[in-house]
């Protein structure tokens, strides 16, 4: 069985991939590009790896060039000046096409479907697996991993953390855990979602971070004088799935929270158990007490760039969106911010919710060795020990535990908090929402019921009516 055959989308499911990335597109122009009533995409093309035989050699695919699409970042800036050093390594060209992460997953949504096999390899996120996988569109790469005629013997997968290893593994099944089934990407670079505060008026006022929820609400409540133009914290809250996943989703677990739990062969939503609905009241609370005055339109770049203002006095959320914040040249406040792990559960854990702009293969790819080079080439020791090197914009954070500790530590003496932060929670970060094919539609949902919390509806009202719409959607596309 091809994994094409394991799932073959119907109508609503395409209409609902070509949402996800929320570009302006018709919907019947991508129906008409992506061959609706054929389940989209050509014939099924099998896994290659086992056809690469014999020692491994960098320069198998000489004289090849692939395609790879990829939308401006950090990690795609820290690469493209190295492109030219893989390719006389291999004899491999690469044609990196940039895509503005706005329409990025249009793009890819339409490539991915249609199956023309027009770019080798992608940038994707680790919940986009959920979508893209099920059809069939990516590439297991774990028998690649697993081919030494095809593995450099010194890649050593195992050096990526193993968090993000288990957060891009899954078997497609409702209910089983990540890490279950095919290495559907390898993980480039990726944050963990923590405080960041300004330690110079921290300082000033002789105050510290604090240490539980509760604590963390009355400081950032203290910290706000708006006839100032300061406040407490920032953190997400426009209507998209990602004010889920970075402060929110991390807190939600700290606090002993579940997003679903397995029934039988059926996922219960308990975004409205007893715990949940006590603290997402809370959060919204601290919104509205402490964060922007236009909280319900707030993405990250929002957040960050208060944070440098001097306008908000913490953020919480990636740690890699915090960190060109305090380069110098990049920001009013650059040089005076520093981390904190953010509270700890009352239990005392750290869980923390992950991102991971990751390499995946295009399963419709007629150039798998090349890509798979490529992929490796780029998430290996020695490519991203140069890209934390030389990148111009950082790059934070680098996937490998023996790139962490030996040249991104180099790069943190003007950082204060920043190392211990990371050491604190990396044993406990990984993707905390469990996996399942509706991830996009539910969790948008989801910061839609708290944009209506925060307008005054009932924190319990309304998450036992997101529950039920939520459970009814997983198990309906099961």
């Amino acid at each position: 069985m091809t994994r094409r055959e394991l799932w073959t989308p119907n109508r609503r499911d395409l209409l609902r991939m070509f949402g996800v990335g929320g570009a302006a597109v018709g919907a019947s122009s991508l129906l008409a590009a992506c061959g609706l009533g054929t389940g989209g995409g050509g014939p099924a093309t099998d896994n290659g790896a086992a056809e690469v035989t014999g020692g491994f050699d960098w320069r198998k695919a000489e004289g090849t060039e692939i395609s790879v699409l990829q939308t401006p970042h950090p990690y795609q800036v820290a690469f493209q000046p190295l492109l030219a050093e893989f390719t006389e390594l291999t004899g491999i060209t690469v044609k990196a096409d940039l895509v503005a992460e706005a329409d990025y997953f249009t793009r890819l949504n339409t490539e991915l479907a249609s199956g023309a096999g027009n770019y080798d390899a992608f940038m994707t996120g680790a919940y986009f697996i959920w979508t893209y996988g099920p059809p069939g569109w990516m590439e297991d790469l774990k028998p690649w991993l697993q081919n030494s005629s095809a593995t450099n013997p010194d890649y050593d997968f195992e050096d990526i953390y193993e968090g993000l290893r288990r957060s891009t593994s899954w078997d497609f099944q409702v209910g089983s855990p990540l890490g279950t089934g095919g290495q559907w990407a390898i993980p480039w670079g990726f944050e963990t979602n923590v405080l960041c505060y300004n330690k110079t008026e921290f300082d000033r006022r002789g105050i510290r971070p604090a240490e539980t929820f509760d604590d963390l609400m009355q400081l950032a409540t203290d910290l706000t004088d708006r006839a100032n133009n300061k406040y407490g914290i920032a953190f997400r809250g426009s209507r998209s799935w990602a004010t889920i996943h970075p402060g929110f989703m991390t807190q939600f677990t700290r606090e002993g929270c579940k997003d679903y739990e397995k029934q039988g062969d059926q996922l219960q939503a308990t975004m409205n158990s007893p715990e949940a609905v006590d603290f997402t009241r809370k959060w919204v609370e601290l919104a509205r007490s402490a964060g922007p005055t236009s909280w319900t339109n707030y993405e990250y770049p929002d957040c960050t760039g208060d944070l440098g203002a001097g306008t908000a006095m913490m953020v919480y959320d990636a740690d890699s969106a915090t960190y060109p914040q305090n380069i110098a040249g990049n920001s009013a406040q650059a040089g005076n911010l520093a981390w904190h792990p953010g509270p700890a559960g009352p239990d005392g854990n750290y869980g923390t919710n992950l991102w991971t702009w990751s390499l995946a293969m295009n399963s419709a790819s007629e150039k798998k060795l090349a890509a798979w080079l490529f992929i490796q080439w780029a998430t290996g020791k020695e490519a991203q020990t140069k890209a934390v090197q030389t990148g111009q914009a950082g790059f934070a954070d680098p996937t490998r535990k023996s790139v962490f500790d030996g040249a991104f530590k180099q790069t943190l003496g003007n950082f204060p908090g920043y190392q211990e932060t990371f050491e604190k929670v990396i044993g406990s970060t990984d993707i905390k929402f469990t996996p399942q094919t509706q991830f996009f539609e539910t969790t948008e949902e989801w910061a839609v019921a708290l944009q209506d919390i925060y307008a005054g509806q009932d924190a319990k009202t309304r998450l036992d009516a997101l529950a039920a719409a939520n459970t009814t959607a997983v198990n309906r596309a099961s």
